[in-house]
């Protein structure tokens, strides 16, 4: 089954082959033999189909050496093993939720005549932290902004693909940047994934458009504003850090915003950013910014 969220677009590398010296057997690991490696996987292909740009797919060409140098590499005496690793590192790629992994090993010693020996695993992302920023400052029919933020953070809290999530309070504050516009409500929510960085942008955006959010002016006034701001953990390194025009991570300005920082200290006291090469407590960014104007709209809510 294809988890909640995850894209149904595919990339399919077959007959990835080299020589290798993986089996149980003496003679295997000294002489070695063929093996050829299939890897499908899923990947949101709208955004490359809109662009014309590598950096918004996978490069097959990263994933094919990638998957010779497994198969050239360490021995193990386990294709299983070898599948394994294949498909963790194509997991490393910030497009990818899913990835399908068949190694074939055409001359095993089996001591019978056959075709083929293959062992097929598929694995999904293991789940992660997420962080998302909530904004609105434009009503959404008759709701005022402060309760589409609350709506929005209910949505989120029964995706399917969302976990455990933990929101702040509902703050008010001033805008930044823009033309001149309403306050802001806004808040902050923790939870936990198993998509892809940009999986879960895409989900984000569907949230946004289902309350009619409409992109023409610059940091402009609108209905829901979600923002990615943090994807993985950087206490432990395990946090995505990417540049790429449609997927900024971390969010390249959260380090400054008191509407984002405020509302997230609120959600995760202990919460971590990476800013300026270095991993820093949320709370000591947030000390060194001007927060008069951000007034609580209500109580933290779970």
């Amino acid at each position: 089954m294809i988890p909640a969220g995850t894209s149904r677009d595919r990339v399919t590398l077959s007959g990835v082959r080299g020589r290798g010296f993986h089996g149980v057997f003496e003679h295997e690991k000294r002489e070695g033999q063929e093996f050829v490696v299939d890897v499908e996987i899923a990947v949101d292909l709208a955004p490359a189909g809109r662009t014309d740009d590598l950096g918004d797919t996978v490069n097959y060409g990263e994933i094919g050496a990638a998957t010779l140098a497994r198969i050239e590499g360490e021995p193990f005496d386990l294709i299983e093993r070898l599948a394994e690793v294949v498909a963790q590192d194509a997991l490393r790629h910030t497009a990818v939720d899913e990835v399908v992994v068949t190694v074939h090993k055409p001359q095993a010693p089996v001591g019978v005549p056959f075709g083929d020996v293959t062992v097929r695993v598929v694995r999904h992302r293991e789940p992660v932290p997420v962080v998302v920023a909530v904004g609105a400052n434009l009503p959404h029919g008759a709701s005022a902004p402060a309760d589409t933020v609350r709506s929005a953070l209910e949505a989120l809290a029964h995706h399917p693909a969302v976990h455990g999530l933990h929101a702040s309070g509902v703050v008010g504050t001033d805008p930044v940047g823009g033309p001149e516009q309403p306050r802001y409500a806004n808040a902050v929510a923790t939870m936990r994934t198993a998509l892809s960085p940009a999986s879960f942008l895409r989900e984000l955006h569907r949230l946004e458009a289902a309350f009619d959010r409409v992109r023409e002016v610059r940091w402009g006034a609108r209905t829901l504003d979600l923002d990615l701001v943090q994807y993985g953990d950087p206490a432990d390194g395990t946090d995505v850090v990417s540049d790429r025009p449609h997927l900024q991570l971390p969010h390249p300005r959260a380090h400054e915003r008191g509407f984002v920082l405020a509302p997230w200290h609120d959600a995760d006291p202990s919460a971590v950013l990476r800013h300026a090469g270095g991993v820093v407590a949320v709370a000591d960014l947030l000390a060194g910014l001007d927060t008069s104007d951000i007034t609580p709209l209500d109580e933290e809510i779970s």
